[in-house]
């Protein structure tokens, strides 16, 4: 992956650590798989994971304390507490899709059910991927690592320019892009 690699004992340097840190644990992403379907009390989340009760209070407080969940009172009755996800939280959603298509290619092998969808035309979504700023897929083989002085800097000696990129919406043909990448 390059000349260098990521300095593997130094664990400041890398954000995978302090992802850990906050998510490194079942219930935490259980938590979030929840709050992406739209749970919101405490209650809600004990009765539908099946979580003990000091547990779910400590994983909330820490999604909190990280700013992954945000603390509201409700609308129609401001004694009783909502837990929100923030952008923070929300920005957590490629990663929760990822590991899910990884766990059911590589899990039990149970049939999906509910599919997650596209809203616009209902049909299943694709497989998360890792993509170029121009769309292409990348693959490993097709990553390296660089010091931030020689981004864009190719190994002919050229610049390279970064593209417009995708924005949200933009669409890309997947057969194609896997063709070329």
């Amino acid at each position: 992956m390059g000349e260098i690699r990521e300095p593997l004992r130094e664990l400041t340097e890398c954000g995978l650590p302090q992802a850990l840190e906050v998510m490194g644990e079942r219930w935490s992403f259980m938590i979030l798989r929840a709050s992406f379907n739209g749970l919101h009390h405490f209650e809600e989340f004990l009765s539908e994971l099946g979580i003990a009760r000091n547990i779910l209070s400590n994983r909330l407080a820490k999604l909190v304390e990280h700013g992954i969940l945000k603390r509201e009172p409700c609308a129609d009755d401001r004694r009783k507490i909502e837990y929100r996800l923030t952008e923070k939280g929300s920005d957590l959603l490629p990663a929760m899709l990822a590991l899910r298509q990884w766990g059911q290619k590589y899990g039990s092998g149970a049939p999906e059910n509910p599919v997650l969808v596209d809203e616009r035309d209902r049909l299943p979504i694709g497989p998360v991927s890792i993509l170029a700023h121009d769309g292409r897929i990348l693959t490993l083989r097709d990553l390296w690592f660089v010091r931030p002085d020689k981004i864009g800097l190719r190994s002919d000696g050229t610049q390279a320019e970064a593209s417009a990129g995708l924005g949200r919406g933009d669409v890309i043909d997947l057969a194609a892009a896997k063709k070329t990448g």
